[in-house]
Formats: C-alpha cells, structure tokens, sequence
C-alpha cells in the first residue's frame, strides 16, 4: 500500500529492550499505573494504537512488539517457541520494574501475557482478555491448518503474505481503513520479515509430542493463581479463530469474570470497536 498514511495514526517514539536474539520494540508512554498491551500474531503494537492515544494521559502505557514482529528484530534462526515468548515478555516487564499492572491480550498475547502472570501474580491487578486462549483447545480451524501444511504453508504465508494479508479482511466485521491495513501489514513486507507470522502459526500445541505443548499446559495449571484479580473479557463474537467456545471457557474458569460479547465484531476487536474496547479498558483499570 504505498503512498498510505499509516505513521501518523502511530505517532509513538520505539524504545529497545536487547533480548538474548535481538532487540525488542516496544512502547512506554504516558504516567501512572500500567496498562501492559500484548498483541498476538499477526499484529503488533500498532493493533493498540488508539487504545495507548486514549490512555497515555492517564495511565502508563506500554506496548511491546514480540521478537519477529512489528519493529523489533526478526532473527531468523531464533526458536519462536511460546516459552522464549514468555521470557522475554517477562525480562521486559522485570526491567521495567511494572507493578499494579492492568494487563489487556489478544490472540497469541493471552498466552504470553498470561504466561507471565502465571509466573508473577503479585505484580497484577487486573485483566482485560479479548479473543485468545491460555489454555489447550480441541480442534483447531481449516483456515490456520492450512497454514502448517509443510511446505506449501511457508510459501503461502511467508512467500505470498497469505496470513497477515488475509487476516486484514478476514479478521474483521466491519472492515478497516487502508491507513489501518498499511500499518497492520507495513512490517511483514519481505519473505525473512514475516517468519514469526508462519513460526506462530506452526507453534500451535494440538499434542503431546509439540514443543510448546508441556509449555501451554503450565500456564493452563497457573490460571487459578489469577482467579480472584478482577477480569473482563472483551470477545468479538464473529471471531471464526478464537470463537466464543473460548470465552466460555474463560468464563467457566473464571466466574467471577464480567463478559461483554460484541455481536458484531472480528477477531481484531481493538479495530473493530475501538471506542468500546477502550471505554471498556478504561474502565477496569480505573
């Protein structure tokens, strides 16, 4: 999309956080207790951007891209395993020092972000989930399936943009503007750019023998050390990927939790409903 204006909706200054493959992106702005965005694949810190615009006069805002997306590195022979996601999250939140944090996660960042929580409970207040897991699912959809066929998966996804530039139709109800488009895919402009988009995709755990499987199963057995922190869960109902099969399960394990499911939402809600998610965000970490 070129000649797109997509910058001046992202007008943030990046900071550099070095991790053991590479230096970390992300963004810390604005005063006060923390508000820790985690986005998920294949987005990046600029999926939040009207929520860090609306909050960073009231709130300490931070937002890291992961490693391979966004700004950050891309190293190409790192592991991109959910694990070293989750330490690195947790390396950016121990030298930042965040404590009282408010934490809101999408896709792949629930189970990062709550990966470090599992591990840090005392460090958070609240949550705010919208459209992710932390937990093992039974199936998993055609449309990614697709996407971890050896070979022919790559070449779609790293070769043809096939995830990232589908998902900015396909994961959205009410459609985005083409600044947002830009932005969303202006980093994964390049086969070596988008290999997080494909690593993430084949680091979905369905079994036992998966690298990330023992992984995921530790944050599923940590959830109950956030049951009595305050939740709400944010849930685009249209959501073909992250359906509401699991917001109830985070209901289920949760009960506590408020549910406020959008009808007519995508799986990018921060796109979506930007102004409902926000009030919503705003709200919880009042």
């Amino acid at each position: 999309m070129t000649g797109v204006d997509w910058r001046s909706h992202y007008p943030f200054e990046g900071r550099k956080f070095p991790q053991p493959a590479g230096m970390m992106n992300y963004v810390d702005a604005g005063a006060g207790r923390p508000i820790l965005f985690v986005h998920g694949n294949p987005t990046w810190s600029f999926y939040w951007r009207a929520a860090l615009t609306a909050l960073q006069g009231s709130h300490r805002v931070i937002a890291p891209d992961h490693l391979g997306c966004g700004l950050s590195d891309k190293p190409q022979d790192w592991t991109y395993l959910l694990g070293d996601h989750i330490d690195n999250l947790e390396r950016l939140v121990l030298a930042l020092d965040l404590r009282d944090i408010t934490l809101v996660v999408h896709d792949w960042g629930g189970a990062i972000g709550l990966g470090v929580a599992t591990r840090h409970p005392d460090r958070f207040r609240d949550f705010v989930i919208t459209n992710t897991g932390a937990f093992r699912a039974p199936h998993i959809p055609l449309r990614i399936a697709v996407c971890r066929t050896p070979l022919l998966g790559e070449l779609a996804v790293r070769g043809l943009n096939g995830f990232a530039g589908a998902a900015v139709y396909m994961a959205t109800e009410r459609g985005l503007a083409p600044e947002a488009r830009a932005g969303l895919l202006a980093p994964y402009d390049t086969w070596a750019h988008r290999i997080a988009t494909h690593r993430f995709v084949l680091d979905i755990p369905m079994s036992p023998a998966h690298p990330s499987w023992d992984t995921l199963v530790a944050i599923e057995e940590g959830l109950p050390a956030l049951v009595n922190h305050p939740m709400r869960l944010v849930w685009g109902e249209r959501d073909w990927c992250f359906t509401p099969w699991f917001r109830k399960e985070f209901e289920r394990r949760f009960p506590a939790a408020r549910s406020f499911p959008l009808a007519d939402v995508g799986h990018y809600v921060m796109e979506d409903a930007p102004a409902e998610l926000v009030r919503h965000i705003a709200e919880q970490a009042q």
